[in-house]
């Protein structure tokens, strides 16, 4: 589990694509690989990944990412230089300062409109609109493994508003229209949501005519 709240921005330094199997190696740097073990969960721009391979004395962490991540991911696009968000998951005692994130991206959504002054950012995403009745207008939702509150909602999407500290402590700061990021939705949003709707669907029929 994590807390949405990215660490720091980590450079990809190395690519290794076999089919549809991919190798990523991370570059955080040693103070975020303390006390780390193999089969430890990371989430990687939102993407909970197990680590296969680390070196805390070189600052570097290894990944294997399967074809059914790749499709739903943006981590298939990725190359080597791009930057990350780096999170390790969330331990005994650790403060709650986003929401409880689970690393399981839903879909991806697309940059549709940015604008940027001295000290705010609004942005605009768009999203496959089946996933629109789980995002609720300053209800939570990660972005790239990021935990933010959403703006407004309309019916292929929603908006953002980023402070600056949000801006540069992840690469949301460096996003551009037409970029794709990583969706992950509110559990408790869509867990009510879906409830609420299987109890009217039941309703509903018990009070057709036979």
């Amino acid at each position: 589990m994590f807390t949405g709240i990215v660490q720091t921005k980590a450079e990809l330094t190395a690519i290794r694509d076999e089919g549809a199997f991919r190798q990523l190696t991370v570059q955080p740097g040693i103070d975020y690989l303390q006390q780390l073990t193999r089969g430890a969960s990371i989430a990687i721009n939102g993407v909970c990944l197990t680590v296969t391979d680390f070196d805390a004395a070189a600052g570097w962490v290894r990944f294997d990412v399967i074809e059914e991540t790749l499709r739903k991911t943006n981590l298939g696009q990725l190359k080597p230089g791009n930057k990350v968000n780096f999170e390790r998951s969330l331990t005994f005692g650790s403060e709650l300062g986003g929401h409880i994130v689970s690393g399981h991206i839903q879909t991806t959504a697309t940059f549709t409109q940015i604008d940027k002054t001295a000290n705010n950012c609004a942005m605009r995403l768009t999203v496959a609109p089946e996933f629109m009745r789980f995002i609720l207008s300053k209800g939570f939702i990660a972005v790239e493994g990021c935990s933010l509150t959403v703006g407004e909602t309309y019916a292929d999407g929603f908006s953002l508003y980023l402070i600056p500290e949000t801006l540069n402590i992840t690469t949301l700061g460096e996003k551009q229209v037409g970029d794709i990021c990583n969706i992950e939705l509110d559990q408790q949003t869509q867990t009510i949501v879906q409830t609420v709707e299987r109890i009217m669907a039941e309703r509903f029929s018990s009070n057709l005519p036979t």
